[in-house]
């Protein structure tokens, strides 16, 4: 009774005896008063009484007939149409099922009809996302694995180094130990973070922040990389009054996400650092003039493992995760973050928007 096939059929039979009855009712009723009237108004009750009998038993009988014979087409046309329906119901239902197992190449062929056209086409998009995100994931494993063999390897050779008393342990020796630990631990807090981000389980000290101060603090503590690397990096953010609700190191860790992406993306130019109030917003930006982005990348840049195609060496060495870490902070902040770009080559604008405190609210 649950399938809907069986529904299908069931409803063509149960419109037809309904059908069927109602039409049989109303015969059976009109036919001898009709008769009557006529008869009647003809001069010929008495005469009439053989042939009227003759006349509501035949009516009958064909009535008769005739239902039996519509429930039959009925129900024959419900079964074709049932299995019309579930043709492609039935080919959906089997693309799920490759789905599930793993197969995210196969496409569903679509049916004539709209409606199921609509939900096989939905079916073939969530194979193309979950074939993206596999080989994501494929990609991530393998980054994850050479990032930790490296540094696994050179503490390896330390340690045997160590061992044999090819190295001794002295304070470069153990100072380059610590960094590649600090690298490793880098790589396990970035991971976490991610898995913390999808699942929003951030643990947030929340307080009214200076968005603006918070800022400003991130450029100075990076600014000796983007001197190093000979890009200019200029901060423009007001004196106190762009107060938000937030955490002060997760917000941190955002723009400093963002400032560090646009590093890598700009091997020469300038990035600024822009901290405004618009409206009922506290906003900052971080706009480079690096490798730009494509229309198509714009979303696809927060969304994890993803990297830009054809954004440089640099950027390829990333896990492709510190943006969707972002975006997870900020949206736990009641906030949203976007990505603008004129083009490839054109540089790139990442905009935090943060619900705004007034700033009697920082009492």
């Amino acid at each position: 009774m649950n399938r809907l096939s069986t529904r299908l059929l069931l409803s063509h039979g149960v419109v037809a005896v309904v059908g069927g009855v109602v039409a049989y009712a109303l015969v059976r009723l009109l036919v001898p008063r009709l008769y009557d009237m006529r008869a009647h108004s003809m001069g010929q009750m008495r005469r009439g009484l053989l042939a009227r009998a003759l006349v509501v038993e035949t009516v009958n009988a064909a009535l008769v007939i005739g239902v039996l014979a519509g429930i039959v087409t009925a129900v024959l046309a419900g079964a074709w149409s049932a299995r019309r329906v579930m043709r492609p119901l039935d080919a959906v239902r089997a693309a799920t099922h490759r789905l599930a197992e793993g197969h995210y190449t196969e496409q569903v062929e679509l049916p004539d009809e709209l409606e199921l056209a609509a939900v096989a086409a939905d079916v073939n998009a969530l194979a193309r996302r979950l074939a993206e995100t596999e080989a994501r994931r494929s990609r991530l494993l393998g980054e994850v694995a050479h990032e930790m063999r490296t540094p696994l390897t050179v503490l390896d050779g330390y340690v045997e180094g160590l061992i044999d008393g090819v190295f001794t342990p002295d304070p470069e020796t153990l100072t380059a130990l610590g960094s590649e630990l600090r690298r490793l631990r880098r790589l396990a807090e970035d991971l976490g973070s991610l898995s913390r981000s999808e699942e929003r389980g951030f643990d947030l000290a929340m307080a009214p922040v200076d968005l603006a101060d918070v800022a400003r603090g991130v450029a100075e503590r990076l600014r000796p990389q983007f001197d190093d690397a000979g890009v200019s990096l200029a901060v423009v953010a007001p004196d106190g009054g762009l107060l938000v609700h937030g955490d002060t190191d997760r917000l941190a860790q955002v723009i400093t996400n963002l400032l560090g992406n646009a590093l890598t993306a700009t091997p020469s130019g300038q990035v600024r650092v822009v901290a405004e109030r618009t409206g009922d917003d506290a906003v900052v930006s971080v706009v480079d003039t690096g490798v730009g982005l494509d229309p198509a990348d714009l979303t696809r840049v927060f969304e994890r493992f993803y990297r830009a195609p054809g954004a440089g060496a640099d950027i390829s060495r990333g896990t492709g995760i510190g943006l969707t870490i972002a975006r997870g902070i900020v949206e736990a902040h009641g906030g949203r973050i976007e990505a603008a770009s004129a083009g490839r080559g054109r540089g790139t604008t990442v905009t935090v928007r943060l619900p705004a405190l007034r700033a009697v609210q920082a009492g």
